[in-house]
């Protein structure tokens, strides 16, 4: 049986999803189900791990920003983070990520589920 999707709130500020629409933080309107927001938490965990390692490595002054695996791994993990809102978001969402151009610069695996959306 098909879950049915709801409408969440992803703030990527504070890294919560949310039921209801804050004012005060920017946030991208998905229609998710159970499976979905899974993914999307994961993704969301994720990130946070690879943007406090990038943060420890930023104080490492002899490690230059294009030659570091730690913040390779938060740029892959933003990327991630964007698929999946762009494929779960509302059409606003999409555009914002269009804008934004963040999903142009390589491609990645999922960049064929976003065509589908375009």
């Amino acid at each position: 049986m098909k879950q049915e999707k709801q409408t969440y709130y992803v703030d990527l500020v504070s890294g919560d999803i949310l039921g209801q629409k804050l004012e005060e933080n920017p946030s991208f309107t998905i229609q998710a189900d159970d499976d979905d927001l899974a993914e999307l938490k994961q993704c969301l965990e994720d990130h946070h791990k690879d943007d406090l390692e990038a943060y420890a490595r930023s104080h490492v002054p002899y490690l230059l920003y294009h030659h570091d695996r730690a913040n390779d791994k938060y740029d892959a993990a933003m990327k991630r983070l964007y698929r999946i809102i762009y494929r779960l978001g509302d059409e606003a969402a999409r555009n914002h990520i269009d804008e934004i151009g963040i999903l142009e610069d390589n491609k990645y695996e999922g960049d064929s589920e976003i065509q589908k959306f375009k």
